[in-house]
């Protein structure tokens, strides 16, 4: 969905949550090296639970305003309800995230992520791990995307690097960790 914010709400939301945000950098074990990564991270959510990824483990900070009304309107978009939020600042093209899905267990067989865009468009690949057909989208300034069902079976999905995008982005993903509280359908 290009305009699930506008372009008003879209700036607004932008800098409130760069400004508001309690911002870290990523530090992960890729090939068995611990790595402290440029883009900046948060995590989110209804608890002090953690989350682990890529050798490293996070604590969720409870919803700050900006966030919530952001969650609110994600979940009556998609009918879904989520617990948490994983937000990734990108300082410029030079930041990427290489090819991967999110297919963690605690996510779920089949998780349903909402991936909420504010600030520079960028392209987002999907590639089939079969067919290895790829899909790119432009997310733009105030876009929703959403992949669930059994998206994270089938395909891996990248942020490329480009030099083209010079300006920031932050890019949120709206989870549901199982055993918090059951995923579930919105009535």
């Amino acid at each position: 969905m290009p305009k699930l914010f506008s372009r008003d709400e879209s700036e607004e939301l932008f800098q409130e949550l760069l400004t508001t945000t309690p911002w870290q950098h990523d530090e992960v074990i890729l090939f068995g090296q611990k790595r402290v990564l440029s883009r900046k991270v948060a995590w989110l959510g209804d608890g002090g639970f953690s989350y682990s990824y890529s050798g490293t483990s996070k604590t969720a900070s409870s919803w700050s305003p900006a966030l919530l009304l952001i969650k609110q309107r994600v979940e009556h978009q998609c009918a879904y309800r989520f617990n948490s939020c994983l937000l990734n600042l990108y300082h410029d093209g030079s930041e990427g995230m290489g090819w991967h899905s999110d297919d963690e267990k605690t996510l779920g067989r089949n998780p349903v992520i909402a991936s909420v865009s504010f600030g520079a468009e960028r392209i987002f690949k999907l590639k089939h791990r079969e067919s290895k057909e790829v899909v790119s989208k432009l997310l733009e300034n105030g876009s929703l995307l959403l992949m669930r069902g059994e998206t994270q079976h089938h395909w891996s999905h990248t942020m490329p690097k480009t030099k083209k995008i010079t300006t920031p982005r932050i890019n949120l993903t709206f989870r549901m960790f199982l055993g918090l509280e059951a995923a579930d359908q919105i009535p």
